[in-house]
Formats: C-alpha cells, structure tokens, sequence
C-alpha cells in the first residue's frame, strides 16, 4: 500500500471537488452563523440547518456589491463553489452570492437602512423644513430625458407662468446614479441657490429606483438647508428619499402642484384682500368723519371763556404750590447760611482781638512763637481798633 504526504493527498481531495460539475455552481439554503466581515473586506460565515453546518467565505470583491447586511439567524441562499481550504484539509462553500430567503435581497436591504437611518433620527418630524409659500426658483433634481422633466415644466408654467425651473441633470438608476443625484443635491445648496428643490424620477421596479434608497442620497437630502419634495415613481412606490424629504409627493406632477401656488388663484385672493381692505378703510373713514363732526359742534356750543376755564384754574393752583415751594427753600437757604455766618464769625481772628487780645505780624504774616522774633525786629501789633509798630527788645520764653 502507497503511503501518501498530506499535501498530496488533499490535494487529490481538492481535485475530485473541483472535477464535480454539481459543487463548481451550487446554490445552498441554511441559517447564517458566525457571520463576520474582517478589516480585509472577505466575509465569513456558517450555514447550518437542523443536523449538519457547512463554513463559507465571500471575498471582498463579491461582499462589497451586498445589497443587504447579512445578520445571524437570517436565512439565507448561498451560490457559489464548493471546494477544498488545503491548510486546514476542510471543504468550504465559497460564495459568490448570498440572498435572504423568503424576502428579496433589496427588500431586506430597504428594511434594514430605513431601521438604521430611523435609528439616527434622519426621519423625525422636527427636521422637516416648511415650503416656502411663494417661491420664485425651483431647481430640479432628475433625468434629462423622460417624461418626468416634462410634466413638472407643464404643470409649472400652467399654475405659475412666471415662476422659474433649473435644472441639474443627473442619472436615475444604474451605477453611478446616486453619487450624481447626491452631488446635485449639493450643487444647488453650495453653488446655485434656489427656494425649493424637487427630486425624483418616474416609476419602476425596486431595482429601477434603487439610487433613491442609497445612503449618501438620503444623507443629502436630510442635510440640505434648500426645502425638498420627493417625487419617486408613482404612488405606490416608496422610497427613502421619501421618509427623509420634507414633504412627499405621489407623482412628479404632484410635486409641481405642491410647489408652486397657481398664479391665478393668488390674483384673486389679492383681489380679494383688496376689496376687503378698502371696504374695511371706507367704514374706518366715515366713522372718524361722522366722530370729528361730533366733535366739532360739541366745541361750537361752549364758549372760548367756558373751555378755558378749568386750564387756567389749574394753572393758578399750579402757580400757587410752586410760589409756596420756592419760599419754603429759599427760608431753608437763609436759616442755613445764618448759621454758617455764625460759626465763621465765631472763627474769625477778629473775634478773639475784640476781647482785648492782639496779633503780632512779622513781614505780614502772623507771629506763633517767640522762636520766630530777634532782639531788634520790627513788628505790627494788630488790636481791635487799629494797629502800630513796635521793635523787639529781650525775648522771655514762657510765661513770665
């Protein structure tokens, strides 16, 4: 008996799984377990039913066109080659789809974002921005082929003939679309500003209006500061670019009906208000008339000398109490500055000269101390009824 390597002889193993027609393209149905997506991008996962488990891997260049975020316990349909992981001498499925059961793919995808994006508060009301009521632009997010580019110019023009349309043309399905309705979006709030914005595009399957449902579409949406109405397919398809705009219309021609007031309907309510105002002005002008009329002949009954009667008594009262205030302060003004006279006088030098004392002044200013005097100068004695001169003779410090 031929004795074999390991190497050798799983890889004969791995030859008989890749010779086998059935396990080349294999579909497999199973609960998904252990499902884990690495920093690589390569996905890896377990399918297992009620008495066998079967390990799978998707590589990250089939992981990243994933509609749907694979969760454990789903089940799901894996299709892809069975074949032999030569390292670890184990078989595995690899995948190069993987479907929900049950649910469409884009269906479970649609849930899943609308739960995570609700989850965020990207849907709550108090985002939601008010239309403006009488908008002079509308920028215009869609194809520029198709149906949908005309209904809203027809309906537009019809309400409104004066009202303006620009657009920014994008894709509105298929690769590459999202990214250009996204950058629109950001088009018209960054560089051409506009008073409301509608995005949408006609009607179709799931899979047609897939890029109103793309994350950095509903992003855009919830982060403009320009007021949006989504106008996706018809009114029974939904999209998340509907739960995120700030209002939802059913149909693109909806959309302009919402946007823009009908010019003619407005002409009347102005007529409307105006006749209103004017009937309002007239009765207010014949009431001040009919009141001035009153007023005027109640005047020409009294006499000049009757209607100034009361002002003059009240001016003499006035006259009176501010006479009265006047003489009670200037009392107040005199008493005080009696006594302040008093209390000067009191201080005064020539007070104490009039009780028989003198002031010796020495080059006009006021002897204090005989420190100040020298034998032989001259000095004026101040008394109280005159002065004159005197020389020093001794100098006595003290009393005596």
């Amino acid at each position: 008996m031929a004795v074999h390597s390991v190497s050798a002889l799983t890889q004969y193993i791995k030859s008989m799984f890749q010779t086998e027609g059935m396990l080349r393209n294999v579909s497999v149905e199973g609960e998904l377990s252990n499902y884990k997506m690495y920093a690589s991008g390569h996905c890896y996962f377990t399918l297992k039913d009620e008495t066998a488990s079967l390990k799978g891997v998707m590589f990250k260049s089939r992981a990243r066109l994933l509609r749907f975020q694979p969760e454990n316990g789903m089940k799901v349909v894996a299709t892809g080659e069975v074949s032999v992981y030569e390292r670890d001498g184990t078989y595995q499925l690899y995948a190069e789809r993987l479907l929900p059961v049950g649910a469409g793919e884009l269906s479970v995808a649609f849930e899943q974002m609308k739960m995570r994006l609700a989850a965020e508060g990207l849907f709550r009301a108090e985002h939601k921005k008010p239309l403006p009521p009488f908008p002079r632009t509308i920028g215009i997010v869609t194809s520029l082929s198709g149906a949908v580019l005309r209904d809203i110019y027809r309906v537009s023009k019809r309400r409104d003939p004066k009202i303006r349309l620009a657009l920014c043309p994008t894709l509105v399905q298929g690769e590459g679309a999202a990214a250009e309705i996204a950058a629109a979006i950001r088009f018209f709030n960054k560089k051409y500003p506009v008073d409301l914005l509608i995005v949408g595009r006609g009607g179709g399957s799931m899979e047609d209006l897939w890029a109103f449902n793309e994350e950095l579409v509903v992003r855009a949406i919830h982060d403009s500061v320009i007021p949006v109405i989504s106008a996706v397919g018809h009114e029974t398809d939904t999209t998340l670019a509907d739960y995120v705009s700030d209002v939802r219309a059913a149909t693109p021609s909806q959309a302009a009906e919402i946007a823009v007031p009908e010019a003619a309907v407005l002409n009347r309510r102005v007529a409307e208000c105006e006749a209103r105002l004017q009937k309002v002005l007239r009765s207010r002008l014949a009431y001040e008339r009919e009141r001035v009329m009153r007023l005027s002949g109640f005047f020409l009954k009294r006499s000049p000398q009757t209607l100034l009667a009361e002002p003059r008594q009240r001016l003499d009262v006035a006259v009176e109490a501010l006479e009265q205030s006047i003489r009670h302060i200037l009392l107040e003004k005199q008493h005080a500055f009696q006594i302040a006279a008093e209390k000067l006088e009191m201080l005064s030098p020539l007070h104490v000269i009039g009780r028989g004392y003198s002031v010796v002044e020495k080059s006009g200013v006021a002897v204090r101390s005989v420190k100040e005097l020298a034998a032989g100068d001259k000095v004026l004695v101040r008394l109280a009824d005159g002065t004159f001169d005197a020389v020093v003779g001794d100098l006595r410090e003290g009393g005596s």
